[in-house]
């Protein structure tokens, strides 16, 4: 009995805990955000450039995902800053607070994109490289979580903002809409040039 009333209680759980994901996911306005990130991307490769992707732990590993499949799947070339050689030399040199601003300088060029990711949006060296970033004139993407008034929030073009204080949630959130971006792009580059002129023409 006692067993069959904890399984009980686990499902509720995981129902709960699904549950945010839906209501994280389908946040208000996100939609219309996701599409314009995808309109930003394709302007983003009108111009010959290249989107950046960057992030500290989970969300780094997020950055090299989506590096790929940006790439590989829609289409637009992206680049991320995970090799452990590139890291440990710039935070020994100009230290960790300062190492994703200085590999931009290093490797952005002017019209690149770059989309900046942290679940609390307080990683100092995020912030930086997205304060520098501005700075250059690159346009700056966010993703972020728990305090709506964030400072990384306040430092992009567009900024994604997920209503959670659940880092587990706040990753898997933006991994998704990353991802939902991504599908996006491959599925309007099955469509002959007409039919996504109509379409846009329609929304």
């Amino acid at each position: 009995m006692a067993k069959a009333t904890s399984r009980v209680a686990d499902r509720a759980w995981l129902t709960n805990y699904f549950e945010q994901y839906r209501a994280t996911v389908l946040q208000a306005d996100v939609l219309d955000q996701l599409v314009e990130l995808r309109d930003r991307l394709h302007k983003t490769q009108a111009r010959g450039r290249k989107v950046i992707l960057a992030g500290n732990g989970g969300s780094a590993a997020m950055a090299s995902h989506c590096a790929v499949d940006f790439t590989k799947v829609g289409g637009i070339r992206a680049i991320n800053f995970n090799e452990a050689d590139l890291i440990t030399c710039f935070a020994n040199d100009y230290g960790y607070e300062r190492w994703v601003e200085k590999a931009l300088e290093s490797y952005a060029d002017a019209g690149d994109c770059v989309i900046l990711i942290s679940s609390s949006g307080k990683s100092p060296n995020i912030v930086n490289a997205a304060r520098a970033a501005k700075a250059r004139g690159l346009e700056v993407v966010t993703f972020t979580g728990f305090e709506a008034g964030n400072p990384l929030r306040a430092e992009g073009a567009l900024n994604f903002w997920v209503n959670s204080r659940s880092y587990n949630v706040i990753e898997m959130t933006h991994h998704i809409w990353l991802l939902a971006v991504c599908d996006l792009l491959a599925d309007g580059a099955k469509k002959p040039a007409s039919a996504r002129t109509k379409a846009g023409a329609k929304a």
